[in-house]
C-alpha cells in the first residue's frame, strides 16, 4: 500500500469531519499534519502509520481508539472524542464513522481512474476475485482485499483503501438478504460485474432461488455507462438474469459455462486433486487454460475472468496464462501434507471457510480427482450447512448421491442437520459424528493414516475450521 492513501486534508474534505486532537497543547500539536499509509478497523491488525476506524458493530471500536494509537496509528476516524485517546491524538470526528468510511470510498474511487470488476454469487466469490487478482495482475497495477471483505463495510473498507494509482481495482459483494448488494455496488461502480452462479445460499432468507437470483442481480444497478456483466450460461436462471441485466441499463452482456451457446464455452477438463487443465471457445476461437487450483467449478470461474478481461479490453490469452500459477485459496481448498505421530502422511483439503449444497458437490468432485496413496481413503469430514431453511434437511440427504459418487471411504458429521446425510449413507462408511466440531476433532486425528485424504468442508458456523487447525497442530514439524 502506498506510503500516503490519504492526507488529513483530503480525508476531512471527503468526510467533511472535523479535524482536531484529543486534548494536549495545541501549540505543541498540529492535528492537521498527518497522513494515513492504510486503513484499520481492527487494532489486532493495525499496521504503523494507518488510520484507525471506530466503527460501530458487534463491539464499538472508540473503546480501542488507544489501542490503536499505541499501535502506530496516524489517526482515528470516529464520531466522537474518546476519553481513552492520548493527550494531542489526531482524530478526524464525523457524524456516523460507517458513513464516514463510504465518504472515503466514494473519494477513492472518483480520484483512480483505473478500471473496477465486482463479483457476486452463491459460490466461487472469493476464488474468482483471487483469479481475477492474478490476470489482471499481468496489465498493471491489481488492488483487491485480502480477505472476503464483501459486506456493509467489507466493500466501502476495500473501496477506501484502494490506491490512487491502482490500474484495477476487484471487489467481492456479499449478502444475506435482498437490498444488500445495491447500495455496495453503487457504492464501487464497477465497469464489470460478474455473477459465478445462482445457488442454494441464504435460500432461508430469501425464500427461492429465484429470489436469490433476483438479489444477486441487483449488481447491475451499479454498473458504469458502457460497462458489462458476465453470466453464468448454464444456470436454470439465465435468462431472468439477462433480462434484469437488460433493465438495469447494462447493454453489454457476456456469458460463460459448458452451454453450446455460452460466448465463453468449457468444451473439455481434465484435472487431478493437485491443478487442472481446461480447454475453451472464447467467442470461436480456441483457448487452453492451465489451472493452478483444482475442480471444475475453478474451471468455470476461470471462464468469468476471461469473460472480464475481455469486457476490460485486455488479452484473454494473457490473463489467462497468469492462473497457471494462483493455487487455491486458504479454507477454499487449500493442501496440506500432514505427518502423522503413528508414521506416514496424510493430504488435508481444507474447505472449512463455507458451505452450500453447490460448493459441497464442487468439493466432492475434487475429493473424487484425488488418488489416496495406497491403504489410503478418502475421508470426508462435513459440517451442517447453515441458511437452508425448511429446505435444509432434504438438502443435507440429498449429499448423500454425490458423496457415493465421490467414492468416500470414511464419512464424519458435525451439526444436527448432518443427521439427515448420516442416515442416508451405508452404514460401511460411517466413522464418526457429534454436535460440534470440537469433540469431533480427536476423533478424526485418531482415524487417519499413512496415504488418506482428508477433506474438511461446512458452514462457517459448524467451526469445522477447529477440525482444520486441529489436524494442523497433531501432525508431525
Amino acid at each position: 500500500m502506498s506510503e500516503g492513501l490519504w492526507t488529513a486534508f483530503e480525508a476531512a474534505a471527503a468526510t467533511g469531519g472535523a479535524l482536531c486532537a484529543r486534548g494536549g497543547d495545541p501549540d505543541r500539536w498540529i492535528a492537521e499534519e498527518w497522513a494515513a499509509a492504510g486503513l484499520s478497523i481492527d487494532t489486532r491488525t493495525l499496521s504503523p502509520g494507518e488510520m484507525f476506524v471506530a466503527l460501530i458493530d458487534a463491539r464499538d471500536g472508540h473503546e480501542f481508539v488507544n489501542s490503536a494509537f499505541e499501535r502506530g496509528a496516524s489517526a482515528a476516524l470516529v464520531a466522537r472524542a474518546p476519553d481513552n485517546a492520548p493527550d494531542g491524538a489526531p482524530l478526524l470526528v464525523v457524524k456516523d464513522t460507517l458513513e464516514g468510511l463510504r465518504d472515503l470510498a466514494r473519494a477513492a474511487r472518483l480520484r483512480n481512474f483505473g478500471k473496477r470488476v465486482a463479483v457476486t454469487g452463491s459460490v466461487g466469490k472469493t476464488s474468482t476475485k483471487e483469479m481475477l487478482r492474478a490476470a489482471l495482475s499481468a496489465f498493471g497495477r491489481v488492488h483487491a482485499s485480502d480477505k472476503s471483505f464483501n459486506n456493509h463495510w467489507g466493500v466501502p473498507l476495500t473501496l477506501a483503501r484502494m490506491p490512487i494509482d491502482s490500474d484495477f481495482g476487484v471487489f467481492e459483494i456479499g449478502m444475506n438478504h435482498a437490498g444488500e448488494i445495491a447500495p455496495l455496488t453503487r457504492l464501487v461502480a464497477p465497469h464489470v460485474a460478474i455473477i459465478t452462479t445462482i445457488g442454494e445460499a441464504h435460500i432461508e432468507n430469501l425464500g427461492s432461488r429465484e429470489n436469490i437470483a433476483r438479489a444477486k442481480a441487483e449488481i447491475f444497478l451499479g454498473v458504469a455507462r458502457g460497462g458489462a456483466v458476465v453470466l453464468p450460461a448454464d444456470n436454470d436462471f439465465r435468462n431472468l438474469l439477462r433480462r434484469l441485466a437488460g433493465e438495469a441499463g447494462v447493454e453489454r452482456i457476456i456469458t460463460f459455462g459448458e452451454s453450446p451457446d455460452a460466448d465463453i464455452r468449457l468444451t473439455e477438463y481434465r484435472g487431478d486433486a493437485a491443478a487442472g487443465e481446461a480447454r475453451a471457445r472464447v467467442f470461436g476461437e480456441p483457448l487452453d487454460i492451465a489451472l493452478g487450483a483444482p475442480g471444475k467449478h475453478h474451471a468455470l470461474n476461470a471462464l468469468s475472468v476471461v469473460g472480464a478481461a475481455i469486457a476490460l479490453g485486455v488479452s484473454a490469452a494473457r490473463a489467462a496464462a497468469a492462473l497457471k500459477g494462483l493455487g487455491p485459496v486458504a479454507g477454499r481448498g487449500a493442501q496440506t501434507s500432514v505427518r502423522l505421530a503413528a508414521g506416514g502422511e496424510a493430504t488435508l483439503i481444507d474447505e472449512s471457510y463455507n458451505a452450500n449444497p453447490t460448493s459441497m458437490a464442487a468439493a466432492f468432485a475434487v475429493l473424487a480427482a484425488a488418488r489416496p496413496k495406497p491403504g489410503g481413503r478418502r475421508i470426508a469430514v462435513l459440517g451442517q450447512m447453515l441458511e437452508l431453511g425448511d429446505q435444509g434437511p432434504a438438502l443435507h440427504a440429498g449429499l448423500a448421491e454425490p458423496l457415493a459418487a465421490a467414492g468416500v471411504d470414511s464419512l464424519f458429521v458435525v451439526g444436527a442437520l448432518m443427521d439427515h446425510l448420516w442416515n442416508k449413507v451405508p452404514a460401511a462408511i460411517r466413522a464418526g459424528r457429534a454436535a460440534d466440531a470440537r469433540a469431533l476433532a480427536p476423533a478424526v486425528i485418531a482415524a487417519l493414516r499413512d496415504g488418506d485424504i482428508v477433506m474438511v468442508k461446512g458452514s462457517n458456523g459448524s467451526k469445522v475450521s477447529e477440525i482444520v487447525a486441529a489436524i494442523k497442530a497433531a501432525g508431525m514439524h
